[in-house]
C-alpha cells in the first residue's frame, strides 16, 4: 500500500509531505523565524525580571565595575550573593534613581 499525501495549509499555501523545498522557500522561512525573533525579543522589556546582575546593572546606570562595588559598600545598593553571584533588585534600583 502507497502512501497518502495529505495536504497541510500554511500561510495560504498548500504543503504535501513528499513537496521538496525551493531554495526561496527556505529564505522565505527564515526570513519569517527571524522576523518572529524580532518581535519576540522587542516584546521582551529588560524590566520584566526582578534581579540583575552585576554587568546588567552597569549597563543600566553606565557606571564602572569599582563605583558599582562602592555602591555595595556604602550601602547605597542593597543586593543578594548567591553561589557567588550578586544579583540586585531592580525595584531598588529604580527607587535609587528617583
Amino acid at each position: 500500500m502507497g502512501t497518502k499525501e495529505m495536504p497541510v495549509a500554511k500561510n495560504k499555501r498548500v504543503l504535501y509531505q513528499n513537496q521538496l523545498a525551493t531554495l526561496e522557500d527556505l529564505l522565505e522561512v527564515k526570513e519569517e523565524i527571524i522576523n518572529d525573533l524580532k518581535a519576540l525579543l522587542k516584546s521582551k522589556s529588560p524590566s520584566t525580571k526582578q534581579w540583575l546582575k552585576s554587568k546588567e546593572v552597569r549597563e543600566l546606570l553606565q557606571i564602572s565595575p569599582g563605583t558599582l562595588q562602592n555602591l555595595r559598600i556604602n550601602g547605597t545598593l542593597s543586593y543578594t550573593k548567591i553561589g557567588g553571584i550578586i544579583y540586585y533588585n531592580l525595584e531598588e534600583i529604580q527607587k535609587m534613581l528617583v
